[in-house]
């Protein structure tokens, strides 16, 4: 297989991690000689997304999406999103009886509750029809696995991710300002109610409070906790120092399926806590490189005591060419259901 369209509705200028696993998978894919594209928001015209205006709807219809496709002209299609340009592309797809990959990134379903009174079975059902509709659904983890194949998904497949050891890693000294009291208690995230950060902020800690990220709940986090600091979005090496100058991670996240954040704070030495939940289970889970409890007071203050080098060496195991590799594998697969006339432009 020589060439991959990947159509996603996340994209720049969204930080996140499923913007950001597209784009290493990508760089890995390319160093082995797979051509990989991207047909994102960036060539339509768009709205902003209601309560996540960083996010871009696009206008478009099936014809322009479908000659978009032709016009790439690649071996596989993978539909990293469910949002418009992933409907329209898996219904061009299925149109023609052309294999095509989805991955399952977010827990829409519970971000939507988050926000508005939507029964998860509706969500859900609407999930399982599209990413059902394809020849492998990718999920990061055993955990996620479990929990769509209990609610009726079919053809899940494994794609992990990784971290880039280069970046994240231990650094002497702080980039935070000398005033700030240890022990620092860190989180580094998108600023939005399903990230359930005011459950780390609501804690009786030692030390200081640190919010590194932006996001639609910012201002009323600053508000309501003028005791913590929050820096804003940080990326590259800067974002690496944060890390580095925390003495424990916090994820209080109930809602995320992996948590790149997780790996880069390993990798930079900084033991994590968190509640027992998707995605630290699996990340996390019993290597030592930090403390699951329902109780996130204990697990923070437990996780003080982790050795700083142990974490780092949990979070290599974790490396963004296998990641690559699973995700080729899972487009070759697909394609092995189908009928070779169906599959897209291109040989395999």
């Amino acid at each position: 297989m020589s060439s991959i369209l990947i159509v996603t509705d996340a994209w720049h200028p969204q930080i996140n991690g499923v913007v950001r696993s597209l784009e290493r998978t990508a760089l890995e894919l390319e160093k082995v000689g797979v051509r990989v594209e991207f047909l994102s928001p960036q060539v339509f015209t768009t709205l902003p997304c209601p309560t996540y205006p960083e996010i871009r709807l696009s206008l478009a219809h099936r014809g322009m999406v479908r000659k978009r496709i032709d016009a790439f002209a690649c071996d596989h299609l993978h539909i990293a999103t469910e949002g418009p340009l992933g409907l329209l592309a898996a219904s061009v797809a299925k149109g023609r009886g052309e294999a095509f990959t989805t991955s399952y990134h977010t827990r829409f379903p519970e971000y939507l509750s988050a926000r508005l009174p939507v029964p998860l079975s509706w969500s859900y059902n609407w999930l399982r029809r599209f990413h059902n509709s394809g020849q492998g659904c990718m999920v990061a983890t055993r955990t996620l696995e479990n929990d769509l194949r209990e609610r009726g998904f079919t053809n899940l497949v494994r794609w992990s991710r990784g971290v880039d050891e280069t970046v994240f890693k231990p650094f002497d000294g702080s980039v935070l300002p000398d005033a700030l009291e240890g022990p620092i208690f860190m989180y580094i995230g998108r600023v939005a109610v399903e990230k359930n950060i005011e459950a780390f902020l609501k804690l009786d800690l030692p030390g200081t409070k640190v919010v590194v990220g932006d996001g639609p709940q910012l201002e009323a986090l600053k508000r309501d906790y003028p005791k913590a600091h929050f820096t804003g979005a940080k990326t590259g090496e800067d974002l690496a120092r944060h890390y580095a100058s925390a003495d424990v991670f916090v994820f209080p996240s109930l809602t995320d399926t992996f948590g790149n954040v997780l790996l880069e704070a390993m990798a930079c030495g900084v033991p994590v806590a968190a509640f027992p939940v998707m995605g630290p289970l699996d990340v996390v889970g019993e290597t030592g490189a930090g403390v699951l409890s329902e109780d996130l007071r204990e697990a923070c203050v437990a996780a003080l005591d982790i050795p700083r080098d142990h974490c780092r060496q949990v979070a290599l195991n974790y490396t963004w060419s296998a990641s690559a590799q699973q995700f080729l594998e899972n487009a070759r697969r697909a394609h092995d259901l189908v009928p070779p006339r169906a599959n897209l432009v291109g040989a395999m």
